[in-house]
C-alpha cells in the first residue's frame, strides 16, 4: 500500500521560490570584484535568476547542457547557481586554482556549452582561448563599465548586458528531482580530475541536513559568510542553505586575507563562517598580531583537512564555538559533524577538545562502515582502525562520464573514501590518515595527522606536515617539515623534547626540515605529494645519509 501524500519533487528552484516568497528582503552582500561592497536581496536574486534563465535559453542551451563558471563567492555566482540549475541545465563550477592543463581538461570533459568568468580570471580564459572555440558563448561577469578589451576573446559577452532586456518572468520547470543540477571535479591529486554530478534531490537533502542543530544549526537569525569557495563542492551547500532559511549571506569575493575577512565579518555582523584550516590560520595570526577580537562571530566550521587542536583552542579563547566537519567532493560534501552529546559536557576540557578534534559523527542519512583488511567491520572502540566506507542519498554512486572506479567497485554499494579511521561507540570517527599518507614503519602504522597536530602546538611552529622518508631498516620513517613563526628557531632537539611523553618513542619523527612555506593544493589543503617531493629532492641532492642532519 502506498501513502497518500503529494509527490512534490525536491528541486533547487523550490529553495529560491521559498526565499523570494518569505525572505525577499533578506540581504546578500558581496565583496565585488570591481571593488567595494554590493548589496542585494533574495527577492532581487530570484528576479535576476529568472532573467538569466531566459538569456541562457536565448543562447540555445537545452536541458542537460553544462554551464561552466570560473568565479569567486559573489551575488552573480549565486544567480548562476539558481538560474542554471533551476532551468534544467547543469551548473559546472571550475576551480581556477588548478593547473591550466587541468582546467582545459575539465572544460572538455564536462562538455561545457557556455563559460562565465569573473574579471580576476581573464588571464586564464585568454590563455585557454584556443581550447574554448566550441563554446556557444563566453561571458564576463561584470557590467559594461568594467568590460575588458580582449583580442584573444572576440565576441566576449557582458553579464549585465546579457540579462538586461530579458523578462523577469520564467516558469521553473517541474523537473524530476533526480535531474542533474551541478557538476564539480575533484582536485586531481592523483590522475585526472574526476567529475561528481549532483542531482537536485541530493543538493536539497544535503542542504536540509546541514541545517540541523547537530550539523551547522542555521536559522533566519544567522549571518552566514561562506569562505569555502563556491567553485569547490557548492561552497558546502551554504548558498542553498542561506536561501532556505532566509539568513543574511555575506560573500567575500577574492580577498581572503586576515585583514579583509576580519573587516568584512565585523562590518556585516557575521555570526557563522566556514572554511579550511589554512584560511583560519591566516585570520587568527593577523588578529593576534593586531590585537583584534570578534564582536559578532559565534560559530565556525572547519573542514577540508584535519584541524589542529591549537586552532580550536584559539577560537574558543575568542568566544567562538568550533564545529569540526568532514566531507569530500563525492559526499556533497558534509557527512560527519563533531557535535558533542549532552553526556560529553561533563568531560574535562582536554577530553572534550579531543572529541571536537575528531572528524565527527554521521549526519542522519549517511551510513559509515569501517572495514578491516578482511573486509569485515572493526570494533567501534575508538582504537581499531580500518578503511572508511560511506553511502547515502548525497554520495556519488559513480563519476561523470567515467566508466570505472576502484573506489566504487571494491565494496559494491559503498564508496571507499581512502581514509584510514577509528570509530567509537558514539559514532565519532577519527581519521588516522589518508591511506596514501600514513607512515608504514617496521610493520606498524604511524598517523601523520597525529604528529602534525602535536607539532603545531609548539609556539615556534606556524604550519607543519609529516611525510615518510625511505628507510633501509624500517621501510619508512616520519620526517617533520615545518614553517616557523617570524624570528623563531626549532631544532631536532627541540622537536624530540616537544614529542616526548605525547607519543611512543618509535613513532617520533626522526628529523625536522625547516622551509619558508608549505605547498598547498588547489582547495587549500596541504599537498603531501609536493611535500614528499621536497624530501626526495633533499635525498637526491645530498645523498640518503646526509639529507636529514639538521
Amino acid at each position: 500500500m502506498l501513502g497518500t501524500m503529494m509527490d512534490v519533487p525536491l528541486l533547487l528552484s523550490s529553495i529560491l521560490r521559498h526565499a523570494e516568497a518569505y525572505h525577499a528582503d533578506g540581504e546578500v552582500v558581496s565583496a565585488a570584484v570591481e571593488g567595494g561592497l554590493h548589496r542585494t536581496t533574495y527577492g532581487a536574486v530570484a528576479q535576476r535568476s529568472r532573467k538569466l534563465a531566459n538569456a541562457l535559453a536565448r543562447l540555445g542551451l537545452q536541458s542537460g547542457d553544462r554551464v561552466g563558471t570560473l568565479a569567486w563567492n559573489g551575488y552573480r555566482h549565486v544567480e548562476l547557481y539558481f538560474g542554471v540549475s533551476g532551468s534544467g541545465l547543469v551548473c559546472h563550477t571550475i576551480n581556477p586554482r588548478l593547473f591550466r592543463e587541468q582546467i582545459a581538461y575539465i572544460i572538455r570533459h564536462a562538455g561545457d556549452s557556455v563559460l562565465f568568468f569573473d574579471l580576476t580570471f581573464l588571464p586564464i580564459v585568454e590563455e585557454l582561448a584556443g581550447e574554448l572555440k566550441d563554446l556557444k558563448a563566453i561571458v564576463a561577469m561584470t557590467d559594461e563599465a568594467h568590460m575588458p578589451q580582449s583580442a584573444a576573446l572576440p565576441g566576449l559577452l557582458c553579464y549585465e548586458t546579457l540579462i538586461a532586456d530579458e523578462p523577469d518572468t520564467f516558469e521553473w520547470p517541474a523537473l524530476d528531482e533526480n535531474t542533474a543540477s551541478s557538476l564539480c571535479y575533484t582536485s586531481g591529486t592523483t590522475g585526472d580530475p574526476k567529475g561528481v554530478l549532483y542531482s537536485h534531490r541530493s543538493c536539497v537533502l544535503h542542504a536540509m541536513a546541514v541545517c540541523m542543530p547537530d550539523a551547522f544549526g542555521f536559522s533566519s537569525a544567522d549571518v552566514i559568510a561562506p569562505i569555502v569557495p563556491m567553485f569547490h563542492v557548492n561552497a558546502w551547500g551554504l548558498p542553498f542553505v542561506g536561501a532556505m532559511v532566509g539568513a543574511k549571506l555575506v560573500l567575500p569575493g577574492a580577498h581572503l586575507d586576515g585583514a579583509s575577512l576580519h573587516t568584512l565579518f565585523e562590518g556585516e555582523g557575521v555570526t557563522f563562517t566556514a572554511g579550511v584550516p589554512t584560511v583560519w590560520l591566516g585570520l587568527l595570526d593577523w588578529m593576534d598580531t593586531h590585537g583584534r577580537g570578534f564582536t559578532s562571530l559565534k560559530r565556525v566550521v572547519i573542514g577540508g583537512s584535519a584541524t589542529p587542536p591549537i586552532m580550536i583552542s584559539r577560537f574558543h579563547n575568542m568566544g567562538v564555538k568550533v564545529r569540526h566537519a568532514w566531507g569530500m567532493t563525492e559526499t556533497s560534501p558534509v557527512g560527519l559533524s563533531a557535535a558533542l552529546k549532552p553526556k560529553h559536557e561533563a568531560l574535562d576540557p582536554e577530553a572534550k577538545l579531543a572529541l571536537e578534534c575528531k572528524q565527527g559523527r554521521p549526519l542522519f542519512g549517511m551510513e559509515f562502515l569501517v572495514a578491516g583488511a578482511d573486509g569485515k567491520p572493526v570494533p567501534r572502540d575508538g582504537k581499531s582502525f580500518g578503511a572508511m566506507l560511506v553511502r547515502g542519498p548525497w554520495v556519488a554512486a559513480s563519476y561523470f562520464n567515467t566508466p570505472h572506479s576502484s573506489a566504487h567497485e571494491e565494496h559494491p554499494g559503498w564508496f571507499n573514501t581512502g581514509d584510514v579511521v577509528t570509530q567509537d561507540a558514539d559514532g565519532f570517527i577519527q581519521i588516522v590518515d589518508r591511506t596514501k599518507d600514513v607512515v608504514k614503519s617496521g610493520g606498524e602504522w604511524i598517523s601523520s595527522i597525529e604528529l602534525e597536530n602535536i607539532a603545531q602546538a609548539h609556539p615556534a611552529i606556524q604550519e607543519a606536515a609529516i611525510v615518510a622518508k625511505p628507510d633501509p631498516r624500517w621501510g619508512e620513517r616520519p620526517v617533520l617539515v615545518a614553517v616557523l613563526k617570524p624570528g623563531a628557531s626549532f631544532t631536532r632537539a627541540d622537536m624530540r623534547a616537544h614529542y616526548e611523553g605525547k607519543i611512543s618513542k618509535w613513532s617520533m619523527p626522526d628529523e625536522v626540515v625547516i622551509v619558508s612555506e608549505l605547498p598547498h593544493t588547489a582547495t587549500g589543503k596541504l599537498s603531501k605529494k609536493a611535500v614528499r617531493q621536497i624530501i626526495l629532492e633533499q635525498i637526491t641532492s645530498t645523498g640518503p645519509d646526509d639529507a636529514f642532519t639538521r
